[in-house]
């Protein structure tokens, strides 16, 4: 279970430690190192680790807000979205349940 106190201080959180475009992407599994983020800084990875000491029973995970197209995020913000994370079952999905959340999603918003 997640509150929504625990969202928004996260969201508050998120939006002083800041999301940017110098995001390092290599991290994450789905991208190759020597793709198009090879050699940005490493700075989500980062505020995600203050996040995971945080609060450490919330599992975090980041991605491309357009990777997640179709779905309602329970904070908006102009810089990333937050989606909540399900994690009961043996396969993750996306929820709006706060009562049954187990994890957050960071999903980073690029302007076109």
């Amino acid at each position: 279970m997640i509150t929504t106190n625990q969202v928004n201080a996260i969201a508050a959180e998120i939006e002083a430690l800041g999301v940017d475009e110098t995001t390092d992407y290599e991290t994450h599994p789905c991208v190759s190192p020597s793709g198009p983020a090879a050699g940005r800084s490493n700075s989500l990875q980062a505020n995600l680790s203050v996040l995971r000491q945080q609060y450490p029973s919330i599992h975090f995970t980041y991605c491309m807000d357009d990777d997640l197209p179709n779905n309602t995020p329970v904070i908006e913000h102009k810089e990333f979205n937050l989606y909540l994370v399900d994690g009961r079952e043996h396969c993750l999905c996306l929820t709006n349940d706060y009562d049954v959340a187990t994890g957050i999603v960071v999903a980073e918003v690029i302007a076109d």
